[in-house]
């Protein structure tokens, strides 16, 4: 079976449309933000996770037109608990302060804030909860990246000019 040729028609007739409007990828070349921003970020293991998130979704500069500064903090809470009082699983709450501004004039562009959470179990050896509470971490500052990535995104359209 082959699919409608009207179907197509009105496919390709859409793209062509998008394309004819300005519509621009936002990862693509010519995007608004693919490789104009320099970060600033804590000097820790959770943010340099974050800034390897940030230029893997966002690219780096080599002369940046914008500066993305984010703070990062968690706060850790008991997620289960047995019937004896032993803890068996752990939540981390973080939350990221972001602000984008020009690189050259420092005005601020935007700024923001996101919260997300992760957990991890705390069944297993000393050595395993800590690696578990490591790897939650990780996945924290990931998830916080994405969050800005995708509030940045939003952003892009009107930074374009």
């Amino acid at each position: 079976m082959s699919s409608d040729p009207i179907s197509r028609r009105f496919a390709v007739a859409g793209l062509l449309a998008l394309g004819g409007c300005g519509f621009v990828p936002v990862y693509g070349a010519g995007g608004a933000l693919r490789d104009q921003i320099a970060y600033q970020t804590e000097d820790s293991v959770a943010g340099f996770v974050l800034r390897g998130r940030l230029e893997e979704r966002l690219g780096t500069a080599p002369s940046p037109r914008f500066r993305l500064a984010v703070t990062q903090s968690s706060q850790q809470r008991t997620g289960a608990v047995t019937a004896d009082g032993d803890i068996t699983r752990f939540n981390l709450i973080g939350t990221a302060n972001w602000t984008l501004s020009d690189a050259l004039t420092g005005a601020t562009v935007d700024a923001g804030e996101v919260q997300t959470f992760t957990g991890y179990a705390a069944t297993g050896s000393t050595n395993a909860t800590q690696a578990a509470e490591d790897d939650a971490n990780r996945r924290l500052a990931v998830a916080l990246a994405d969050m800005i990535v995708t509030r940045l995104l939003i952003l892009s359209p009107t930074l374009s000019t």
